[in-house]
């Protein structure tokens, strides 16, 4: 396990409780570095939506943990929010939420000179998702093939 993923599952071990109390649902927790900065942004969600106040109370329980517990050794911003419109699907309940919902997938390499497609989900498990494009087609993509998959959205 790379230092980035035993980072990130422990911050989402701490988060259980503070998220429990909350009735807070995790969406995702992710280490990453941009422009020569390290994030650990946190996405979190409640019935209803989650608003700034909720995020708030999130942070600062979780930095008060990570202050104390100081197991990340790069310096970094912790970011708390919403996951957002593009609410990218990683797990189970994730997949299961969105089931007969329009999603898009997007892949690493182009399959029929394509990388994005658009379309019903129809199916997933540990290895593939399948989804039904608009003109009835079904598509099984390898999970390992898709770069993210998120509920599409129209502006």
């Amino acid at each position: 396990m790379s230092k980035r993923e035993e980072y990130e599952k422990r911050t989402e071990r701490n988060l259980q409780p503070i998220l429990e109390q909350g009735n807070y649902e995790l969406v995702d927790v992710e280490f990453v570095k941009e422009a020569g900065n390290w994030y650990l942004r946190v996405y979190a969600d409640k019935e209803g939506g989650i608003t700034v106040d909720d995020c708030e109370i999130i942070s600062r329980a979780l930095s008060d943990i990570l202050d104390e517990q100081d197991y990340i050794e790069e310096s970094y911003i912790l970011e708390v929010s919403s996951p957002g419109l593009g609410r990218p699907l990683k797990k189970e309940k994730d997949f299961v939420r969105s089931m007969g919902q329009e999603v898009e997938v997007h892949l690493y390499k182009a399959q029929n000179k394509q990388k994005v497609f658009e379309g019903i989900l129809e199916a997933f498990d540990q290895d593939s998702v399948t989804i039904s494009l608009e003109d009835g087609t079904q598509m099984q993509f390898a999970r390992s093939d898709i770069s993210l998959i998120r509920l599409a959205f129209d502006w």
